[in-house]
């Protein structure tokens, strides 16, 4: 495939495709069966199994996965923006970037390493990227999968300016689910949210849980370090955790919006729910030399042990 000896030989346990714009993939298992696929395009996961091999992630039928534009599904990073403002690419352009494997990445705590199956990604800014975020950046990026069958993602971002620069950061994970009209999310209750379909308008979430009746786009504020998304058609729930990520954002477009939209067929937005942990209402300030670090761990258990988890 024309990859150099030095990415064939690296981490030995995982396995390397392509897909078919000839991006390399890397796949991660572990021994029970449980696996995830991970393109060097935008650092995106493109898909994340269960012991069964049932796949966990949406990924519409109509999504094109080819630079410099990244599909609509999987696991995606929006940095340095989030949603569509100014001159830079919506959700940002770290998505619509080849990034490479980084073969010498800093050590990490054991628990991050230890019986995990995982890659290290690293992006660096490009001298046509420089034009339009004059920014210069390291941002270091590691998938693991656990043996629990786990999946979690730490973004190291580092300036290596000789100035300050403010993002804002988001993990957007679609979910596979069995009907959206089936799920609820629990641990938003008595929040803020800003609500996207009402000009960011601020409300407070009244429910002792959020269900889909309708399109929904809100930014959650302040969240705490875990939520779950309770899936009543399949009877599981995933269990989503955030460090760093102080904002949670929901969306599904229902009908309306997805026959608007070339990328998502009309009737998918019933099997699909995208769910982010964010920074969204206050960037974050990197002065030169400093690292900011953003974590996500996502868990699936079957839904009567959800509050266990929580």
């Amino acid at each position: 495939m024309g990859h150099s000896t030095a990415i064939w030989g690296y981490r030995a346990a995982n396995d390397f495709t392509e897909d078919c714009n000839g991006n390399l993939q890397v796949v991660l298992r572990n021994p029970q069966g449980a696996s995830a696929r991970v393109s060097v395009h935008g650092g995106q996961v493109m898909s994340w199994k269960n012991e069964q091999r049932e796949e966990l992630l949406f990924t519409s039928s109509k999504a094109i996965f080819r630079p410099p534009k990244a599909g609509a599904g999987g696991i995606a990073i929006g940095f340095p923006q989030f949603g569509n403002c100014g001159s830079l690419e919506q959700q940002g352009f770290v998505r619509n970037k080849v990034w490479a494997i980084d073969e010498n990445p800093p050590p990490l705590p054991p628990r991050d390493s230890n019986g995990k199956s995982f890659v290290d990604l690293i992006l660096k800014p490009s001298a046509e990227g420089l034009k339009y975020w004059p920014h210069s950046f390291e941002y270091r990026l590691r998938v693991a999968l656990a043996s629990d069958g786990s999946l979690s993602f730490i973004s190291r971002i580092r300036n290596v300016n000789g100035k300050p620069f403010s993002f804002l950061f988001a993990y957007h994970a679609y979910f596979l689910v069995s009907d959206i009209s089936e799920v609820r999310i629990e641990g938003l209750e008595t929040l803020d949210y800003l609500d996207n379909l009402s000009q960011r308008e601020r409300s407070t979430e009244q429910g002792d849980a959020l269900t889909f009746e309708s399109e929904v786009d809100r930014i959650y504020l302040g969240c705490p370090n875990a939520i779950a998304v309770i899936d009543h058609g399949k009877k599981r729930t995933f269990v989503i955790r955030n460090e760093g990520l102080p904002d949670v954002v929901v969306w599904n477009p229902w009908e309306k919006k997805s026959k608007a939209m070339a990328d998502l067929g009309d009737e998918e937005y019933k099997q699909m729910l995208c769910v982010a942990g964010a920074v969204v209402e206050h960037p974050i300030t990197l002065k030169p030399g400093e690292e900011w670090t953003g974590i996500l761990e996502l868990t699936v258990v079957p839904s009567s042990f959800s509050s266990d988890y929580l």
